[in-house]
């Protein structure tokens, strides 16, 4: 079965730029359109990976983290973001996201990361 993904950030062009990638490798993937929508999301389905903007209306990224570390089965969650200050990787990790990728997003480097990931590399 093919791994399912959850796109949160509240920015409706990065939102569907990353849909947009996501599928083009291959993966099935969903939108929410801020914090509570991804929660509203995650909690009622099952995802392999959640891809997350830290900065958004509702409940931020650390906030949505803390509510997924709840759930019996925690996806892996991917903080991705604007933020790139010297420290902001460190709060992140300790908020409880598995990993960090900053904006602007490259695309065949993105590919890498979500295989990375996810552990799924159909193409090696």
């Amino acid at each position: 079965m093919n791994p399912r993904i959850l796109v949160v950030d509240d920015n409706p062009a990065n939102l569907d730029l990353v849909l947009y990638l996501v599928r083009s490798f291959g993966y099935e993937a969903d939108g929410a359109r801020d914090g509570l929508d991804g929660w509203a999301s995650a909690s009622t389905e099952a995802y392999d990976l959640i891809l997350t903007d830290i900065l958004m209306p509702g409940i931020d990224g650390y906030e949505f983290a803390r509510r997924l570390a709840g759930l019996p089965k925690r996806p892996r969650v991917i903080a991705y973001t604007a933020l790139a200050m010297s420290g902001d990787r460190d709060r992140m990790l300790a908020a409880g996201f598995d990993d960090y990728l900053s904006k602007p997003i490259e695309p065949m480097e993105f590919r890498r990361f979500i295989e990375d990931a996810l552990g799924h590399h159909p193409d090696r």
